[in-house]
């Protein structure tokens, strides 16, 4: 077991703001941590990397306890963390001797992620003349140019546009090939479901769910159904007193609260000879289930 939290907690002026959470992660992999804001994730974060200190627990890295010094991680805060005024080259090359590079081998590392995050052009360029998405890459690349073990990543898709999101997403992938540990926190469910086995939801600081998400999901019977019908078929699903949630040219996504139905539903289109290119039973989305975890009651 590599990296383990077990029971700790964290109280700010008298406010518990992590409370007794425990979790562990074993093997090389992306895991979720969830939560709304202020609910306890950077705390946690900030506890597991030895940037402040826990009241209560453990936390052991390959069996060692916890401290910047056993450590080879890399740390992508969700606040911009930029000098606006310096080089961008002149950051790297300070973010990489702090963590104890030497010159040459950094200058190789800022060599290679600027090329593959597509920001060579910008390296004698100062921080503020770039774009949000361009200061968030370079930001990514302070947190990996060193090549942790450990890689923590809040937020790491913010600012960035549909391209620059799916060149992350290929690095996060390689990262993992390489046998690197990944925690990551986002608000976007669908990029957590893409990426993490396992999760842990936090809500006021207390621990709402966690384990594999696969095996989570399969405790919660389906709730919706997708149909790709060759015409309108808005009448046979009222006719069966299901509601649409979504719709966009004959593709729908239909609310079920039982399978039963969407079964009667599809003998019906069929009997009436229309062509049903997709039929889909669905189980809750990630973010059906954050919602019903930490959504007001």
């Amino acid at each position: 077991m590599s990296l383990e939290l077990k029971n700790v907690s964290k109280t700010f002026a008298g406010k518990l703001a992590v409370d007794n959470i425990s979790f562990s992660i074993d093997k090389p992999g992306v895991f979720g941590l969830l939560g709304t804001n202020g609910a306890g994730k950077t705390t946690t974060i900030r506890m597991l990397l030895g940037i402040i200190k826990k009241d209560k627990g453990e936390i052991t890295w390959k069996g060692k306890t916890v401290d910047r010094k056993n450590v080879n991680f890399g740390y992508l805060p969700e606040e911009r963390g930029v000098y606006p005024k310096t080089k961008i080259i002149d950051q790297l090359m300070y973010f990489a001797e702090l963590k104890g590079m030497k010159k040459e081998e950094a200058i190789t590392s800022i060599n290679k992620w600027a090329k593959i995050l597509k920001v060579e052009e910008y390296l004698q360029m100062t921080a503020e003349k770039l774009s949000k998405g361009n200061q968030q890459k370079i930001q990514f690349m302070t947190a990996i140019i060193h090549n942790p073990e450990l890689v923590v990543l809040d937020e790491p898709f913010s600012g960035l546009d549909p391209v620059n999101t799916e060149i992350l997403k290929n690095i996060i992938i390689d990262l993992v090939k390489n046998g690197k540990y990944v925690i990551m926190s986002a608000h976007q469910m669908a990029t957590i479901e893409e990426f993490c086995s396992d999760i842990l939801i936090l809500n006021k600081g207390k621990t709402v769910l966690q384990g594999n998400l696969k095996k989570i999901k399969e405790t919660y019977p389906a709730n919706r159904v997708e149909i790709n019908a060759s015409q309108d078929i808005e009448k046979y699903i009222k006719e069966f007193d299901l509601e649409i949630e979504n719709v966009a040219n004959n593709n729908y996504i239909i609310k079920i609260s039982e399978e039963e139905k969407a079964h009667k539903l599809l003998n019906k289109l069929v009997s009436e000879g229309i062509e049903v290119d997709k039929f889909e039973i669905k189980k809750p989305t990630l973010n059906d289930i954050f919602i019903e975890k930490v959504g007001e009651k």
